[in-house]
């Protein structure tokens, strides 16, 4: 039992589950496809859901479990998923002081919400009984949730609440400083890579969405006009495609992200750069290999992450800054700069006025200049009456 990518006929990519034979897993396959095709997931998620489902699948098979009714011994599941190596070669982990498990709580919850979708989907379709949906959430009511994801009406509202989820500490995202976003910028060895940092640090790209860019996405004149936009100022749009190399940008409408002298500047020295080895050669993407093969075929957002990764050990900044970092270091820069939250929202391509929240972080200078602003008790007792 294993993960297995498929390519459609139309060019859509997405991930599947095939047993020992190599014989695909119809009703995990049929879930897979319509999360991508209907529900529009990226390739990435289908690939991280047929992951889980794998070993869902491998632990009924083990414990000679039916999968349409082993979601009441969820609990045991979730133990052997704890304890379990998820291929044959490993052996059980012996729980006791000092023993590291085998999985994580995140990576267990990432689990159980690819086979809760994997189970609802399997009853909706009548492949497995209605019973199982009682097995996997109960019934709650919202007066649990901030008071501004409550009813505007005022009335309780239900909602199904996972039963199986374990309590993952919180782990803070922080953002790039300004510092490191230039020792990393010196560190680029090449035009290309330059333009990248600026796209993930100063327009606040997700990676996907900077290796998914074709050259027809920038439009860096002051005059947009000559290319049928009537946007104006240098800007570049995001819209999310079915790209070769998987890249997949996460907002489902394309926006129009605004940019500075900098990425101009960046992106002219890039097309010199990229002329210079390719020629007129290369694909229609914007970000393409130049330093080794495939050259001209589009970068990957995976190696965007190990541009990061290098350009900080290469940097000596002492820590990993990656592109999620770059991103909130953005955005906390639009704000620290005077931005709202409702320009922060637009400029992430965000939907909800509630989601930059956590991408905010407040220089510390800023923060310090805030306290300075509130006047001391002293003061406020001069300034009475005598």
């Amino acid at each position: 039992m294993r993960a297995f990518p498929v390519v459609l006929s139309s060019g859509v990519r997405y991930w599947t589950v095939v047993d020992d034979e190599l014989a695909v897993v119809h009703d995990v396959d049929r879930f897979l496809r319509e999360l991508r095709l209907a529900r529009g997931r990226a390739e990435s998620t289908t690939k991280a859901y047929a992951e889980g489902l794998v070993l869902f699948l491998r632990w009924c098979e083990r414990t000679g479990r039916d999968w349409r009714t082993a979601a009441e011994e969820m609990g045991s599941f979730m133990l052997w998923l704890r304890w379990t190596p998820g291929h044959g070669g490993g052996q059980v982990v012996v729980p006791g002081p000092g023993v590291k498990p085998v999985r994580g709580d995140g990576r267990i919850n990432k689990v159980l919400t690819a086979v809760r979708g994997f189970l609802s989907h399997a009853v909706v379709n009548k492949a497995a009984p209605a019973w199982v949906l009682e097995q996997i959430y109960e019934l709650a009511d919202d007066r649990d949730l901030p008071l501004a994801a409550q009813s505007e009406s005022g009335r309780m509202r239900y909602r199904l609440a996972a039963r199986h989820r374990l309590q993952e500490p919180e782990v803070a995202i922080d953002r790039a400083s300004d510092e490191e976003v230039v020792a990393m910028f010196r560190a680029c060895r090449s035009a290309r890579d330059r333009l990248i940092m600026l796209l993930l640090s100063r327009v606040g790209l997700r990676p996907g969405q900077v290796a998914g860019l074709h050259r027809c996405d920038l439009h860096l004149l002051v005059d947009s006009h000559a290319l049928g936009c009537d946007v104006e100022g240098p800007h570049l749009h995001v819209i999310r495609r079915q790209n070769i190399n998987g890249a997949w940008s996460k907002s489902r409408k394309p926006w129009v992200m605004p940019v500075d002298f900098l990425v101009v500047q960046a992106a002219d020295q890039y097309a010199l750069e990229r002329h210079e080895i390719l020629g007129e050669a290369g694909s229609d993407f914007l970000l393409v290999n130049l330093f080794r093969p495939p050259y001209g075929h589009p970068v990957t957002a995976e190696a965007i992450g190990e541009l990061c990764e290098a350009l900080s050990r290469r940097a000596g900044l002492g820590r990993r800054v990656g592109p999620r970092m770059c991103r909130h270091a953005m955005a906390s820069n639009v704000v620290d700069a005077g931005g709202t939250l409702d320009e922060v929202q637009a400029l992430l391509g965000q939907k909800s006025p509630e989601s930059p929240r956590p991408y905010l972080h407040p220089a510390r200078a800023r923060l310090r200049a805030a306290i300075q602003r509130v006047p001391s008790p002293r003061e406020l007792n001069e300034a009475g009456p005598r």
